[in-house]
């Protein structure tokens, strides 16, 4: 049975079929073939410009022995059961709740509990009543409020750490970093600054795709130890005075001059590290400063990880004052298509707008599993006000979601420039086969041409 939505359900896979197209026409415009010079610009399907996925990822493998010697010479007790309650830890852990938030909720409370006794007591309210309703309310807020624990990555921690995150944040960042090496070939940068370097992922990864062009690395943390296991790292787990990256410097404070600016800028699972929406606000703000081409910000892929970088997004979209050394506007270059509200957040229930990448995890015993990273990311570039993201003239959208592949067409779901999440069931006779074939070979990431909407036929209205 193919259920498709609350009026219609479809048993026979030939009806689906035509349903589907039915229902294409009737969201998206009568869809132009897609003309295979302008897109494909004689790539294969499979490779078309579009996709941006990769394959499953591996640490590199000077990193992953240097990681495997630190670990082995370390120690630890219990350290696979213990990584794994951490990566449990991390991925489940929420933002603080704010003071203003926590204000509200109180006065709420209070005025509730003043409507349950105002039937009891109908004179002035005394102080011990105002005593009970006080008390009352500070229960109810300890019972129902979200208690974030605060993390300080000591040695110890940083090892369990190394365990149970280098791989998947590795993966994550490559992922992320991979789409500009990708669509934007011309790109070279010199410098790199890593806020919330921790074990120095970002530098890793970036050196892998950009190893020949970079010649400074700037990894900032806030704990000592955490730099002193990184900089184990990029020795090959040795006090070895030949790195086997250079000119990488560690620092625990960002850099004080606002004119010092870096090609590329990184926070990878670092903002939901900052307690608060000010924190996390000043810190967008002198990234963004610092960033001279490409600002890029990963983080979970949950609800929390994809709320922090929407806010993160419209602070530098909506904050151009903040900014004055650097006339150059803010752009969105992924994974949104547009610069509109995310409808991933407009529509209910909330689904985080996320997207998966499989890795090879350190091999702790003697099998190395394969296992999938879900996360968020968001890249923001200095431009001179591009706003869509197009192709040869073709309106990108974002497919957001596993594709189906089905007989006779693909069921997509897209992010598209005008703001929309729209179901798209791609097929030959509607889309044209350069087209079908596309969908065919995309994923979940990955860049698909949209159509425009056209007014509504009365057919398509009685659909």
């Amino acid at each position: 049975m193919y259920l498709l939505s609350s009026r219609v359900c479809v048993k026979c896979p030939r009806c689906y079929v035509s349903f589907c197209i039915k229902e294409t026409q009737r969201c998206q415009s009568t869809a132009e073939p897609l003309v295979q010079t302008n897109f494909l610009k004689g790539a294969p399907h499979r490779k078309h410009p579009g996709v941006t996925n990769l394959k499953t990822v591996r640490l590199p493998e000077q990193l992953q022995e240097a990681a495997l010697s630190i670990l082995r010479r370390a120690e630890v007790k219990d350290l696979t059961e213990r990584a794994h309650k951490l990566s449990n830890f991390l991925w489940s852990r929420k933002r603080a709740v704010e003071t203003s938030q926590l204000r509200e909720k109180a006065i709420l409370l209070e005025r509730k509990y003043l409507d349950e006794e105002s039937d009891t007591h109908t004179d002035a309210i005394d102080h011990e009543l105002e005593a009970r309703i006080r008390k009352q309310v500070l229960s109810e807020l300890r019972r129902t409020t979200y208690h974030r624990t605060l993390l300080r990555y000591d040695k110890e921690l940083g090892l369990l750490y190394m365990a149970a995150r280098l791989a998947g944040g590795y993966a994550a960042v490559t992922r992320a970093l991979n789409e500009i090496k990708k669509r934007d070939p011309l790109f070279v940068p010199y410098s790199l600054l890593d806020f919330g370097s921790g074990l120095g992922s970002c530098t890793w990864a970036s050196h892998t795709l950009w190893g020949d062009s970079l010649k400074e690395y700037v990894c900032v943390d806030s704990s000592g130890d955490m730099n002193m296991l990184a900089e184990q790292l990029i020795k090959g787990g040795d006090e070895l005075d030949n790195p086997l990256i250079k000119e990488v410097y560690f620092r625990q404070f960002l850099p004080v001059s606002p004119k010092v600016q870096f090609d590329l800028v990184l926070a990878a699972f670092s903002l939901s590290e900052l307690a608060t929406l000010n924190e996390r606000i000043n810190v967008i703000y002198t990234l963004w400063r610092k960033t001279n081409q490409y600002l890029v910000l990963v983080e979970n892929g949950t609800k929390e990880g994809h709320q922090i970088l929407m806010e993160a997004r419209n602070t530098i979209l909506k904050g151009e004052e903040q900014v004055t050394h650097d006339l150059r506007k803010p752009a969105v270059f992924a994974p949104c298509t547009h610069e509109l509200p995310c409808p991933k957040l407009i529509n209910q229930p909330v689904v985080p707008c996320n997207f998966p990448q499989f890795y090879y995890s350190l091999p702790l015993s003697r099998s190395q599993d394969r296992q999938q990273e879900k996360f968020s990311y968001l890249i923001i570039s200095r431009s001179n006000g591009e706003k869509a993201l197009k192709t040869e003239g073709l309106d990108m959208g974002r497919l957001t979601a596993q594709v189906h592949r089905r007989p006779r067409h693909v069921q997509c779901q897209l992010c598209c420039s005008n703001g929309e999440l729209r179901q798209l069931a791609v097929t030959a006779r509607h889309h044209g086969k350069d087209m079908y074939r596309c969908a065919r070979n995309s994923d979940w990431g990955d860049l698909l041409p949209v159509f425009h909407e056209e007014e509504h036929t009365e057919n398509d209205e009685n659909l």
